[in-house]
């Protein structure tokens, strides 16, 4: 039985591309929708805004209903609104009034399935058996990666084929993804992160542990650290190697995205061996190194390096986070790990947020931004060693 838990596992890796094709396909249709549609970019911005908002509130409100309708049932679920949410694209902006309503529509729809998609992979894993989840948690945030990484060259190679005009063809062939992926999820066996007749721990239960608080805290600083530079390494790929912006969204964010897909990788093939709180706390380190070294060093080139360096570090944190809750609040259940996401995605949006806010109030100084955002990767380290205390107390 433990072998066609395999083929779970392969499915739930396919999830966490569909949530790339969620999260990248559309922001690279930002100028086609401009000069299709004439939807000013001021509001097409809010698209991005928009796809993350609608995944918050699904990671809140789906503590509520997935242990009631089941794991299968909600997985099946998110597929079908990715699925769905990428096909209305090619419909909706052509049939309503006001494209950027239709837009709107699609977006949300996808969203929906995104953040469903963000709650069930990770527990999902953690519930198969196997001989080493924080392996396995690792390799499956790798394949966001990979999936950040494929979207971006095979929709630009696409594109450079049939042009832009012929979006709709490439957007009706990630929805195909989901849609196939939609009825694997129908036969392949789903575990339970709890034994049947029993239930994971209550809100009050996790809002009354202390440790709870810290692993959330994690997960904010993990996703803050790790949009605060990855939103930004275009801006670096631009200025340390002179080229167009076009060049600069493939060499910046692709070669932190590969890297960090790397480190994920790596943990995911060699994670047997290796001590996982060590290797996150050297991870922290090299973080904050590749932070200072951005502010500090006055090369463009070795910002872009150190950007990239950047991707390298915080691979295992996102994971890593998850698979110490796991072990450290093992009744948790699908409330915690809804609630990790929360605050996973809270960081992703906040720390590109105040990097920008801060880099404004310093007369644009971007370098300014990034030093103070050194904050996150030096909680996330005080919060694995306070993790480890609090266990160590309790044990």
């Amino acid at each position: 039985m433990k072998n066609q838990y395999n083929k779970t596992i392969t499915a739930c890796f396919i999830g966490y591309i569909v949530q790339a094709i969620v999260n990248n396909f559309v922001p690279l249709l930002f100028l086609t929708f401009h000069s299709s549609y004439g939807i000013s970019l001021s509001k097409i911005t809010l698209l991005v805004t928009f796809n993350f908002g609608v995944q918050l509130l699904v990671d809140l409100l789906s503590i509520g209903f997935i242990d009631r309708i089941g794991y299968r049932v909600s997985m099946v679920l998110a597929h079908f609104f990715a699925a769905a949410g990428l096909a209305a694209l090619t419909v909706l902006p052509e049939v309503l009034p006001d494209p950027f309503v239709g837009i709107l529509l699609s977006v949300m729809i996808y969203a929906v399935g995104g953040g469903l998609l963000e709650v069930l992979l990770s527990p999902v894993v953690e519930a198969c058996p196997s001989g080493n989840k924080e392996a396995a948690m690792s390799m499956l945030h790798a394949f966001y990666c990979w999936g950040h990484v494929g979207v971006v060259l095979i929709s630009t190679l696409f594109f450079q084929i049939c042009g832009t005009s012929s979006w709709k063809i490439l957007a009706l062939f990630w929805a195909l993804i989901p849609l196939a992926n939609m009825f694997v999820f129908t036969k392949v066996p789903i575990a339970t992160l709890t034994p049947e007749g029993e239930s994971g721990m209550s809100l009050g239960e996790l809002f009354s542990n202390r440790l709870f608080w810290v692993l959330v805290l994690m997960m904010v600083c993990s996703g803050a650290s790790e949009q605060a530079v990855s939103q930004w390494a275009s801006v670096f790929a631009e200025m340390g190697l002179g080229i167009s912006k076009t060049l600069g969204d493939l060499a910046g964010p692709m070669a932190f995205a590969i890297l960090m897909g790397t480190s994920r990788a790596f943990y995911g093939k060699f994670g047997e061996r290796l001590n996982l709180d060590r290797f996150m706390a050297g991870s922290s380190i090299l973080c904050i190194a590749s932070y200072l070294t951005i502010v500090f060093v006055p090369v463009p080139a070795v910002s872009l390096i150190a950007c990239a360096i950047c991707g390298l570090s915080v691979g295992i944190m996102w994971p890593g986070t998850f698979s110490k809750a796991s072990a450290s609040l093992p009744a948790g259940g699908t409330a915690m790990f809804a609630l990790l996401a929360l605050g996973g995605d809270l960081g992703c949006s906040g720390g590109s947020t105040l990097v920008g806010m801060i880099s404004g109030a310093m007369d644009d100084n971007l370098k300014a931004g990034i030093l103070f955002a050194v904050i996150f990767p030096i909680l996330l380290l005080a919060g694995i060693r306070l993790c480890n205390r609090w266990n160590k107390e309790q044990k």
